[in-house]
């Protein structure tokens, strides 16, 4: 039974015994969620997939990630990060191995299923963690670091593996890959210190509903929620397909402007978290960063429609850089709310994102589908056009509403202000 105390722990062994194993976790989740966009081709070509039945294998992830979401959230806040973890990348390092081993759709579906709900705790396991041990004026840039591990993953998805292909088949890249999984599940169960998230009582189903309760939790979502799924859904295979089939790059210029992309990540998630602890020190919120990138970020997806060829390489990249703002939601959550609530807070939110991402990338794999791909397999431009202004326009709703919300705000403010003046004068220090 892991102590009920959070021992004190200096900020060189926070990094080496917590935000190195659980970040390594993230890493590795975020590969294995990304590496179907450089793998494409050799599943369409090796199972003559289409394009439905592709966005439907590899948000299969997706889908099985959202459903641990809320298990998870409870065991996290009632067992701690460390046990947890343990367990579910042993899991995902089994579902790994057997999509090596795969030869067939089905089997395929399966394994992937098995991988998104072993993984389903990578991310908030570490939130969970950094919560416990960080200060929490310290969490939107130790976080930025935490997604940027992440972005690394995401990189490492595509030229790497792509390398890696030239010299083997993608089943022995799973192979290693499911090894290098049960290693990071031990490595967490020997290093990471034995603390509970939580002395209070065991948290139950029921409890779920504090989180949905807190009015930080729904105005977050609001704006951010459509806008985060848009972005993991696209980002993990059809940015890929969309280069291919429109701009017509070969494999490998598309698997080094992905690079390119997912490596933006790091850099991305690293600004986000300085410019929102910036931003704090001057008392602007930290959702007000949040809106701003969300805008930006449908404002690149406007232009994607318009498919201007010059500029297809420069928003495969701004897609991905720009997206890596909808990540900002977690600091949100982690700032307003109580610590014994953030396993079950981290975790429903990514349930909330994960069924979105699941619902994106297989509904722009139908969309897509809707028109014949030519000879060569590629859809066209106009496909993808149509695909990407739904997108745009689902997301619209939440900026208009967060509009909305901070307009009253304002304006109450000023008028308060005038009465202020008219009545009492202005307000002057004590001598």
């Amino acid at each position: 039974m892991e102590t009920k105390s959070v021992p004190r722990l200096s900020g060189v062994t926070v990094f080496f015994h917590v935000f190195l194993p659980f970040a390594l976790g993230h890493y590795l989740s975020s590969l294995l969620r990304n590496v179907n966009a450089v793998l494409a081709p050799h599943l369409v070509g090796e199972l003559a997939l289409t394009s439905g039945q592709l966005g439907l294998l590899t948000s299969a992830f997706f889908f099985t990630f959202a459903l641990a979401q809320l298990p998870i959230g409870i065991a996290l806040d009632r067992y701690g990060p460390r046990r947890v973890q343990f367990a579910l990348l042993l899991l995902a390092a089994t579902g790994v191995m057997l999509f090596g081993s795969g030869h067939t759709f089905t089997q395929l579906v399966v394994a992937r299923a098995i991988i998104g709900g072993g993984l389903g705790g990578c991310f908030m396991s570490a939130v969970k963690a950094m919560s416990m041990w960080v200060a929490p004026a310290r969490l939107p840039s130790v976080q930025g670091y935490l997604i940027a591990a992440g972005g690394l993953g995401a990189a490492s998805a595509t030229m790497p593996v792509r390398r890696i292909l030239e010299h083997t088949d993608w089943h022995t890249l799973f192979n290693m890959l499911g090894m290098l999984t049960a290693c990071t599940a031990v490595l967490i169960w020997l290093v990471t210190p034995r603390a509970r998230g939580t002395g209070g009582p065991p948290p139950s189903v029921r409890s779920v509903l504090d989180v949905f309760r807190a009015p930080a939790f729904r105005q977050t979502i609001s704006l951010v929620l459509v806008p985060h799924a848009v972005f993991f859904g696209i980002q993990g295979l059809w940015i890929g397909r969309w280069l291919s089939d429109v701009a017509h790059f070969p494999d490998s210029a598309v698997a080094y402007l992905l690079y390119m992309g997912m490596a933006s990540v790091i850099f991305g998630a690293i600004a986000v978290g300085m410019i929102t602890e910036w931003a704090g020190r001057r008392s602007i919120a930290t959702l007000d960063v949040a809106a701003i990138g969300v805008a930006l970020f449908v404002l690149v997806q406007v232009v994607m429609v318009c498919s201007w060829r010059p500029s297809l390489q420069l928003l495969s990249v701004l897609f991905v850089l720009v997206g890596t703002v909808t990540g900002i939601e977690y600091a949100v959550i982690a700032q307003n709310l109580p610590r014994e609530l953030m396993g079950r807070a981290a975790t429903c939110l990514n349930l909330l994102i994960f069924i979105g991402a699941f619902f994106v990338q297989a509904g722009f794999g139908q969309i897509v589908g809707v028109w014949q791909p030519d000879f060569a397999g590629h859809y066209p431009a106009v496909a993808y056009q149509v695909g990407f202004g739904v997108l745009a326009l689902v997301q619209m709703p939440g900026l208009l509403k967060y509009g909305l919300r901070r307009r009253p705000v304002k304006c109450g403010i000023a008028v308060l202000t005038l009465k202020e003046e008219y009545e009492i004068g202005p307000l002057r220090s004590p001598r």
